[in-house]
């Protein structure tokens, strides 16, 4: 993969060095939006499914059905309408690790496909397989993305333009995120069958944005702009709006800083016991975000391409939680990651919950 352009790499060593001067901690959290309107009003409708493993990823299929990764077991679980569950399919590539399993899932827009991300022995990869036959062969589609116990991002999304967003973290190499040749600490943009499109912003490479340090949550507003989660180290999580070839700074700077050379978050959480923000869906514009050491869903209204001040909307005792979509009716699922290893499981865990938005 071709290098970045000399002036962005030593303006990013600069900025580095800059920020090595100075304190660790940002100088100050983002100016929030002012909605015009109040957000939507949230509650739980009931349960959708209950006694999941490590639940990771979530796709709702227009048949009613939904699909469910399961990190730790490598399973795809098929869930019906009324809720009972069935073994779709086992990806026997999964060498769960820590982070590290079978991660995030996506049907592709022709309803041919579900793509998914997957941690194997050698790294993190992006594979396929037939929708109408999830046992079929698999297919490899983006290979060599660094793995770890920790740090290996793994949401996948489609965009409006038909392609596939990949969100990866710094496999606990934080220097990865700043470096152009490595897929760690990036989103990239790959077409369906994994090539580099056009409209990428560095020449054959799948690199979309950098400096980041594991992004868990995709998702596009009512503008088609990508807007993504981040876990931080210690001074802040973030929300970002995603730019075509922007840099956001990991590891020289978390949250808001004062470089020019990085993109500031839209939103940010400090401390990073507030919320460690992993799924992200979008509905008229408001963002959901599913944070796991924080165990709220936090509302987000979008105003334009700036961010309100986060609020912590209350559910109930729920958890940690992993993952949020949106449905086409304007609803929510929301998944819960209690079995995870980090989590203290309740009865049913995990689940996933109905969420009912309403003005």
């Amino acid at each position: 993969m071709p290098r970045l352009s000399v002036v962005l790499i030593a303006a990013a060593l600069t900025s580095a060095a800059l920020a090595a001067c100075g304190s660790d901690a940002p100088v100050s959290g983002p100016v929030p939006a002012t909605p015009s309107a109040p957000p939507p009003v949230v509650t739980v409708a009931g349960d959708r499914a209950a006694g999941l493993v490590s639940p990771w990823g979530l796709v709702r299929l227009p048949d009613g059905s939904a699909l469910v990764s399961e990190r730790d077991t490598g399973r795809i679980v098929r869930i019906a309408d009324d809720g009972g569950q069935v073994e779709a399919t086992r990806v026997d590539q999964a060498a769960p690790d820590g982070e590290g399993g079978l991660l995030g899932i996506a049907a592709d827009p022709t309803g041919t496909w579900l793509y998914a991300y997957v941690t194997t022995d050698e790294d993190n990869r992006v594979i396929r397989m037939p929708l109408e036959d999830l046992g079929g062969a698999r297919e490899d589609v983006l290979t060599g993305i660094p793995k770890a116990g920790i740090h290996n991002g793994g949401r996948i999304a489609f965009g409006p333009d038909g392609m596939l967003y990949v969100a990866t973290g710094d496999a606990g190499r934080p220097e990865l995120a700043q470096d152009p040749d490595s897929l760690a600490g990036k989103i990239l943009r790959i077409d369906p069958d994994g090539a580099v499109p056009e409209g990428n912003p560095f020449a054959d490479s799948p690199v979309w944005s950098l400096g980041h340090r594991n992004v868990q949550g995709l998702a596009f507003d009512t503008e088609g702009r990508l807007w993504a989660t981040e876990f931080g180290s210690k001074d802040a999580d973030e929300l970002n709006l995603i730019e075509r070839g922007a840099n956001y700074g990991w590891p020289a700077v978390e949250g808001t800083g004062t470089d020019p050379a990085y993109a500031n978050p839209q939103a940010q959480w400090s401390p990073t016991s507030l919320a460690s923000p992993s799924g992200l869906a979008i509905v008229d514009d408001i963002a959901y975000v599913a944070s796991l050491r924080g165990e709220v869903l936090w509302q987000v209204p979008l105003v334009g391409d700036r961010a309100a001040t986060p609020i912590a909307l209350d559910l109930g005792d729920l958890g940690r939680l992993r993952t949020v979509e949106a449905l086409p009716d304007g609803s929510l699922w929301l998944m819960t990651s209690n079995t995870d290893g980090r989590g203290d499981p309740r009865d049913a865990d995990d689940r996933i919950l109905v969420l009912r938005v309403s003005a």
